[in-house]
């Protein structure tokens, strides 16, 4: 027991010492150039989650049909940052005032550290789209998808449920909460392509609806930026005991596939995630200022109706370029707009450590400046001349 002990002082020593902040810095800044030169094959998002919010960066060679890690991630050198400026802090630095200026930088580094961790795993990204005069209750997900069901019984009250993609696996039977139905998941497809089928083709995985005449063929997940996944699924219906074949929903088909059960009529689709809000926004007015005589963009700007009867609110609201409307946890941005500047979509981002970088950099700069402050105090106290001898 007595030999581990040097061990562990001079493991202590060493995840305190500078050359480790010094490595990790200089890890963090390769990982920020490798990046930003993936974001070109990977995406904006892939490269991110690839590259900074990942404990290892793989590679897969084209002859090994296995990856092989070959650079630390940058969730493992943060948090391997973060443990070096606690260890450095505890070990080194005395609580005396006049080293308090160190001990909030410090801490604004970890803090500043801690707040991608925590804006990695609970930030959520999503968007609104909406056109003027339309009332909207909900945000969808940028990358995730759902199987929607919806109850169109009554024309003018249609009851939508969803399903998530990540529930979506084969095999699998998901009941509908508030509904007789089931589905079992026959194949799922994050991105196909979908043809019409020939005589050559193996047999179809729907044998209902216009699945029944379609080829589906499994393509990799998009990543770039400006591919979007055809995510495509086969799913039986089940309800009463009875089947109802199965069918072939996509984001490819332009209309839903609708069965009828007992007398109601389901449709089944494809769409992004909905995540529904207690309130509504209604769009009066989008504008596209551009700079006279040019194309220019000079604005974008969404003037929206807030209503939220649970809180006895109703209020107007401008968004625009740097001034987003912050509420109940979200912010929503001005992002882009469409079908002739009658459509605004606007960027919803759900985070809930999204102060905690401005409070990080104010603890630094309050720091800094306490600590040069008495640095410069002490200087000017000890060039003060000696009184002279009566």
């Amino acid at each position: 027991m007595t030999s581990l002990k040097p061990i562990a002082r001079q493991a202590w020593a060493l995840l305190a010492s500078l050359p480790v902040t010094i490595v990790a810095l200089a890890l963090l800044m390769l990982l920020v150039v490798a990046c930003t030169l993936a974001q070109t094959d990977l995406g904006t998002l892939g490269a991110v989650d690839t590259y900074m919010r990942s404990l290892v960066v793989w590679y897969q060679p084209p002859a090994i049909p296995f990856r092989l890690p070959v650079f630390p991630g940058g969730a493992l050198v943060g948090l391997v940052l973060v443990l070096n400026l606690t260890a450095a802090l505890a070990r080194r630095f005395e609580f005396q005032p006049r080293k308090l200026g160190l001990w909030v930088v410090h801490a604004g580094l970890i803090l500043l550290v801690a707040g991608e961790f925590c804006t990695g795993a609970f930030q959520v990204d999503t968007r609104m789209a909406i056109e003027e005069g339309q009332t909207v209750d909900f945000v969808e997900s940028y990358h995730q998808m759902e199987l929607a069901v919806s109850d169109r019984t009554d024309p003018a009250h249609t009851v939508e449920y969803g399903i998530p993609d990540a529930l979506l696996r084969a095999g699998a039977v998901i009941p509908v909460p508030g509904t007789p139905l089931s589905f079992r998941v026959r194949r799922f497809f994050v991105n196909a392509v979908l043809s019409r089928r020939v005589e050559t083709d193996p047999p179809a995985l729907a044998d209902q609806g216009v699945g029944a005449g379609i080829t589906v063929t499994p393509a990799r997940p998009a990543t770039a930026d400006n591919e979007v996944n055809a995510t495509t699924v086969a799913v039986e219906p089940l309800a009463g005991g009875r089947s109802y074949g199965t069918w072939l929903v996509s984001t490819e088909l332009g209309a839903p596939q609708a069965f009828i059960h007992e007398g109601r009529s389901y449709a089944l689709s494809v769409r992004p995630r909905r995540y529904y809000l207690p309130y509504t926004l209604t769009l009066k007015k989008f504008s596209h200022d551009v700079y006279a005589g040019t194309d220019i963009p000079r604005n974008f700007s969404s003037l929206v109706h807030l209503s939220n009867p649970a809180r006895g609110e109703e209020r107007d609201v401008l968004i625009y370029m740097n001034q987003p409307l912050r509420y109940e946890g979200r912010t929503f941005y001005q992002a882009s707009y469409g079908k002739g500047d009658t459509l605004s979509v606007l960027q919803v981002v759900a985070n809930p450590g999204w102060l905690v970088p401005y409070l990080s950099c104010a603890l630094i700069t309050l720091g800094l400046l306490a600590h040069f402050g008495i640095t410069l105090f002490g200087a000017l106290q000890r060039r003060q001349p000696a009184p002279e001898a009566p």
